[in-house]
């Protein structure tokens, strides 16, 4: 059974056409993933599912008393709210019902001729809230909680004081209460940690209703998914099968279209110097050959988007043995939130930051590079030290990537702007749109750009595969690997960095 129809969908963004009559279906209970490089359109899509926007042509249907569950960023959080009090939001309606049961239970004490009414009612209310297990209500909460590792923080924090990331699990952790019959997840695993995905992914497994999700995440996708959705070319094609089994059939297909296309390419070339030679001695026949030709339905190549190719330089003096160093320093802002501290960060050093979220790692960075003063204790930092630093969360702009990159550094002409945006993966297009109008990928890929350009000999780097396709991730990787310089990463993804690090620091261990 179709849960949601989608037919001849079409997005533009000015001139320039995103998709181009889409159609697919999703069906009741099916566990999906939606696959493409970043710029595809995977979140336009998104938002033409939920109604943020209109399609320029097309239908998009969802079955009737379908309830469809999505990530709201843009939700404000009411300063005085606990997490707990949040996340009991997701069962309004049976606390409404508690509440009548109480009010109904207050009538009684002086009801007279109405008790049999009020008890039969009370009966009711009773059995409804047996039967949707609002009596386990604390324990789902609970679950759902510290596995994405809002237990660590305290169900009774206030959500006002959450981090970004910790924002975004909470948002996430009411989606999942709530148990909607389709959820839309849009890179859910950005700012989990490794348990917490895992954690994740078993109740993915195991969620009884129907899902779509955007990631990145190769082996995540893997684990949940039973069809994807692959977007690219402005088209969609469905396959059947985990991610893996994606991967060998769409790489299978390439191989029979660049087949199809070398074989059609032979014989239209054979057919075009038939009639070019005869035009005049066998005219018929070359007439013949071109009514051939014209009716040859052309096997088209799609142009794959340009790969990124990211390049770090050491700049600038070069720095002592030690570029930073802290003796029994303290983190935070009005209190403490690590132990003390004696840390050394030496020349060529190349180390990973991990610990789950809201932990102190971005607190500890922005000590480390001199932006925060440490509570107590000592930081010297080298006057040789130059820091590129790639900020978890970075602030929106209106500008174009063209305009944004070249204010930062207006020495340079705009042709080495281009050419950089160009090697970390933009076209000419991308790069003269809104940047508030780009993808989280591109948007990363932007602010990779402004990193590459920026003199320095340490790299500083707080979550950057976040939105990144895998490509890009690939690039960014050997980038890290071959530059010269010290880096600090912040990352939740082992993957990614354990096999070039030359250290690992927890967090979780100086809590």
């Amino acid at each position: 059974m179709s849960i949601l129809d989608v037919t001849n969908l079409t997005h533009m963004y000015g001139d320039q056409i995103t998709f181009h009559n889409l159609n697919f279906r999703l069906l009741k209970g099916e566990h999906a993933g939606l696959v493409g490089v970043n710029g595809a359109g995977k979140s336009t899509l998104f938002s033409l599912l939920t109604g943020k926007l209109l399609p320029d042509e097309g239908h998009i249907e969802w079955a009737s008393h379908i309830q469809v569950g999505f990530l709201e960023q843009h939700i404000e959080l009411q300063a005085g709210t606990t997490i707990q009090q949040y996340l009991q939001r997701a069962f309004l309606e049976l606390f409404e019902m508690e509440h009548q049961m109480n009010t109904l239970a207050e009538r009684m004490a002086d009801a007279g001729d109405e008790m049999d009414s009020l008890l039969r009612k009370y009966g009711e209310l009773q059995t409804n809230l047996e039967h949707t297990g609002f009596y386990q209500i604390q324990a789902k909460i609970e679950n759902v909680a510290f596995g994405l590792g809002l237990g660590e923080i305290g169900l009774s924090k206030d959500v006002s004081k959450l981090s970004g990331g910790q924002r975004t699990k909470l948002l996430l952790a009411k989606l999942l209460l709530e148990e909607p019959h389709v959820l839309l997840l849009d890179e859910p695993t950005n700012y989990l940690d490794a348990m917490h995905i895992e954690w994740l992914t078993d109740y993915l497994k195991q969620y009884e209703h129907a899902f779509l999700v955007v990631s990145h995440d190769e082996r995540f996708l893997n684990e949940i998914t039973s069809v994807i959705f692959h977007l690219a070319h402005q088209t969609i094609k469905r396959y059947t099968g985990s991610y893996v089994q994606f991967k060998k059939e769409y790489e299978l297909s390439k191989v029979q279209l660049q087949s199809a296309y070398a074989k059609q390419s032979h014989e239209i070339k054979k057919l075009e110097t038939f009639i070019d030679k005869n035009r005049n001695r066998k005219a018929k026949q070359a007439k013949s050959r071109q009514k051939t030709l014209d009716k040859i339905v052309r096997v088209e190549m799609p142009v794959n988007a340009p790969k990124p190719r990211f390049k770090f330089h050491v700049q600038g003096s070069n720095p002592g043995a030690v570029i930073l160093e802290s003796k029994r320093m303290e983190v935070g802002y009005s209190r403490p939130i690590l132990k003390p501290l004696s840390l050394q960060v030496s020349r060529g050093d190349k180390i990973a930051i991990i610990g789950e979220n809201g932990a102190g790692k971005s607190t500890l960075i922005r000590t480390l590079l001199g932006n925060l003063r440490p509570i107590r204790g000592a930081l010297t930092i080298s006057e040789s030290m130059q820091a590129a630093y790639y900020q978890q969360e970075a602030a929106g702009s209106s500008e174009t990537p063209l305009a944004k990159v070249w204010a930062m550094r207006p020495d340079l002409l705009q042709k080495d702007i281009r050419a950089a945006l160009a090697m970390s993966g933009l076209t000419a297009e991308l790069i003269r749109k809104p940047y508030d109008s780009l993808s989280g990928g591109e948007q990363a890929k932007v602010r990779l750009t402004e990193l590459i350009l920026t003199p320095s000999n340490l790299l500083v780097l707080d979550e950057p595969t976040n939105h990144l396709d895998v490509l890009a991730k690939q690039a960014l990787k050997q980038a890290l690997q071959d530059y010269k310089g010290t880096i600090l990463l912040v990352s939740h993804e082992p993957s990614f960095y354990e096999d070039w690090v030359t250290h690992v620091w927890s967090v979780h261990d100086w809590r």
